[in-house]
């Protein structure tokens, strides 16, 4: 007798397109999109009244949820290359000025906060850019003179993520562009890789070869920890766990590397009292059933450029299938995304007299597109866990 079958093959692509019939996937596939309808906004100069320089802060004001975790993420990467103080806050401070900038996001245009912040810095004098819903109470309050980045594509709630974070790469680029700028890739170009991102964990590519469908059959039956190797990666796991819950009903730990492996010690014990007599080596779950004690997957987000560094931090948890408790490495395998774009007839390096281009967005990139693989892994998730359908719908079609 086989034991633990799921009742949904991720191999089976016909049979998840049909258990898809709310649309997750395509709602978590749509962050290209909504990366490319800022830069469209961008292009039709919707931030053409912001100081190119000169600008005290960015101040964000955010709503709960997704805004305040993009916010979060867009300071842990560009705040230290920032010629500007970016300040994350839930209502305007007192201080800001006619020499600020204020970002107010959100997805709830009724928000007293939102209403409030964009009210209050516009009497100030500071240039406001709203990129929430531009309706009922926050249209009034914009009254024509807020630089607008409303949202343009519809998706699920958890999946707005990269809505807000490409606001906020939008803005401080227009603002800052001598030094936060240089490192903020072209939006359209990151909405491109977005796109190829989700082209490869789309459901007609097998688990092999499907980093989202690999991510969502490795959580399954799992204690799921998700821990970040630096700031950004950290925030970025906060997103995970949030994402995970909100798509497939499943509680998972936040933590940066260093509580992670401050608690694998007391994880370790834990385990071994529920079951002192389990040995993973000979236990095999086809055959024997799931395993009798809870095991525990640390999944280490990672955008360090030296993977091996990387990989080194979490060599104390063992090798896969080690003990109760282990953990992997997620990275972007970016190189593999960009040579998927690239045109091989192309010139291999730049004419020399070429004046430089900006870089690729390193860990900018590396951080949008592991978020929409995470959110791709929990949607997909979902459909294992109530192959029928997530109580959510999304109006915007199918995968």
């Amino acid at each position: 007798m086989i034991a633990g079958t799921p009742v949904l093959d991720l191999d089976d692509a016909a049979s998840v397109t049909a258990a898809d019939a709310n649309g997750a996937l395509r709602s978590a596939a749509s962050g290209g999109a909504q990366v490319r309808a800022t830069a469209a906004a961008v292009t039709e100069n919707a931030l053409a009244a912001l100081p190119r320089a000169g600008a005290r802060s960015l101040v964000i004001v955010t709503g709960s949820g997704r805004a305040a975790r993009a916010a979060a993420l867009l300071i842990a990467a560009l705040g230290p290359q920032s010629g500007l103080p970016v300040v994350p806050v839930s209502a305007l401070p007192a201080w800001v000025g006619a020499l600020d900038v204020v970002l107010v996001t959100g997805d709830d245009a009724g928000d007293p906060r939102l209403l409030e912040a964009v009210d209050r810095a516009q009497r100030r004098g500071a240039e406001v850019v709203v990129a929430a819903p531009i309706e009922g109470p926050l249209a009034a309050a914009a009254g024509g003179r807020a630089a607008l980045l409303e949202p343009r594509v519809a998706v699920l709630d958890h999946n707005r993520l990269l809505r807000y974070f490409a606001a906020g790469l939008a803005v401080l680029a227009a603002i800052d562009p001598g030094r936060a700028g240089v490192a903020v890739p072209d939006l359209n170009k990151l909405a491109d890789i977005l796109d190829a991102e989700a082209l490869r964990d789309g459901p007609e590519h097998e688990v092999f070869h499907n980093p989202a469908k690999t991510l969502a059959a490795r959580m399954r039956q799992h204690r799921v920890v998700f821990s970040g190797d630096s700031p950004a990666t950290a925030a970025l796991a906060g997103h995970a766990a949030e994402v995970l819950l909100q798509s497939a009903g499943q509680v998972a730990a936040a933590v940066n590397l260093a509580e992670a492996v401050a608690a694998q010690p007391r994880l370790v014990a834990v385990a071994a009292g529920t079951a002192p007599d389990f040995d993973p080596l000979f236990h095999d779950e086809e055959l024997d059933g799931p395993a009798p004690v809870e095991r525990v997957r640390i999944f280490v987000l990672s955008a360090d450029a030296d993977q091996a560094a990387a990989g080194r931090r979490i060599a104390r948890f063992g090798g896969d299938g080690a003990g109760p408790v282990d953990a992997e490495l997620v990275n972007a395998e970016l190189d593999l995304l960009h040579s998927g774009l690239t045109d091989p007839a192309a010139p291999t390096t730049p004419p020399a007299d070429a004046a430089p281009s900006p870089g690729r967005g390193g860990e900018v990139e590396q951080l949008a597109v592991l978020a929409l693989r995470l959110e791709m892994a929990a949607a997909y998730l979902g459909l294992l866990a109530a192959p029928g359908g997530t109580p959510d719908r999304y109006d915007g079609g199918r995968f």
